[in-house]
């Protein structure tokens, strides 16, 4: 039996996790589960696996939690040290699930006690990159992709050297929008309407902005150092294929595999073996055939911005990733429109005065503030 932590358990990357380990209830032991706010559900969760600590972001929902779990053997605790703590406790794996910067804290905790961590929140190597990859490297921890993309480069290049890759291929599905002409009009039902994936509302909003794939950009440079020039992006509708890399003698490897978030987090979490899921076969004659088109960087310039920022590095890749989660969130509650998101992020990008390069998370935390203030003033403009 091994041991899990999973931080976000309530959000869609939990639940995927979760339905996994509920399939092999004798194979996992629940170390610890986290949630923002969704006290109901924690509390639930926390019951049916027999958690041993439940930790509710919210601190003022801890006496709510308390009371829900009354009567268990589950500890309760609240705020974001405890977290940080549940996320450093003893567990074979961590799963790191929390969406947007909130998750640095306890990723960092988890990555310096040695875990082996299942990387979900992609923003933490995007904000804090060089940080992050040098506390992996310091502390001996083990970085395990569970974003489908870059899954899907681990499971390629094994057996093969990341010295032998030419090039690295990241597939984007072009989200709803691809094919929308106006893109002013967009409402928030339309643009979580992913056609092919079911995620969070933020992860979806991203995905039709292509944000989501220039967040990956970044993320894959520092997962899979062969050089910004080597990362490459198509977009691939059908999301069949998840991710390719190419080697120097010519030969391309793809993984491929049914949209679904099952596939990517069971790889992680029976590394380096396969575990059974429910998920059918590929019907590929079914399916017909697989289109690739080149990202429209006219009307969808978040790649664009994305690989600038990485150009640029420094500070300009936490600035990036807080500008969006303001400007996402902004448009989620109907406060500016959807074509106003990247125009956000490029103002803040273009602001002038970044921080220096963060050379410590406190740093990172610094410089999300800062680009959060900026991205709230030009919010209040538009």
């Amino acid at each position: 039996m091994r041991s899990i932590t999973i931080l976000g358990a309530t959000g869609s990357v939990g639940a995927s996790t979760l339905d996994l380990v509920r399939r092999n209830p004798e194979g996992w032991r629940i170390e610890a589960l986290t949630a923002n706010s969704n006290v109901a559900d924690l509390a639930k969760l926390a019951r049916e696996f027999g958690a041993r600590l439940a930790v509710i972001a919210d601190e003022s929902r801890y006496a709510e939690l308390k009371e829900a779990l009354a009567g268990s053997n589950v500890e309760v605790a609240a705020g974001r040290t405890a977290l940080c703590e549940a996320a450093a406790r003893p567990a074979d794996i961590v799963m790191a699930a929390i969406v947007g910067c909130a998750g640095l804290g306890p990723v960092m905790a988890a990555i310096e006690r040695g875990r082996t961590v299942a990387l979900a929140n992609k923003e933490a190597l995007v904000s804090a990159g060089e940080v992050m990859t040098a506390a992996v490297e310091k502390h001996g921890a083990t970085l395990l992709p569970v974003d489908s993309e870059h899954n899907a480069i681990f499971q390629c290049l094994q057996g093969g050297r990341i010295d032998e890759v030419r090039t690295i291929t990241l597939t984007a599905s072009g989200g709803p929008l691809r094919l929308v002409e106006n893109l002013d009009a967009v409402t928030p039902a339309q643009a979580i309407a992913h056609p092919n994936w079911d995620m969070g509302a933020k992860i979806s909003v991203d995905s039709a902005t292509m944000f989501n794939k220039g967040l990956e950009l970044i993320e894959a440079h520092h997962l899979f150092p062969v050089g910004l020039d080597r990362l490459r992006i198509v977009v691939h509708p059908q999301s069949v294929i998840h991710s390719m890399v190419e080697y120097r003698d010519g030969s391309t490897l793809a993984q491929l595999g049914p949209s679904d978030m099952r596939v990517p987090i069971a790889s992680c979490l029976a590394f380096p073996a396969r575990m059974e899921t429910p998920m059918e076969s590929l019907d590929l004659a079914g399916i017909g055939e697989l289109s690739f088109f080149p990202p429209d960087e006219e009307r969808f310039p978040a790649t664009k911005l994305a690989r600038q920022a990485a150009e640029e590095g420094g500070s300009a890749p936490a600035t990036l990733n807080a500008a969006n989660e303001v400007a996402v969130a902004a448009f989620l509650a109907g406060k500016i429109k959807f074509s106003r998101i990247p125009i956000m992020v490029e103002a803040v990008l273009n602001a002038g005065n970044l921080p220096p390069a963060p050379k410590s998370l406190d740093d990172v935390l610094v410089i999300d503030e800062a680009a959060r203030r900026l991205a709230t003033a030009q919010m209040e403009t538009a």
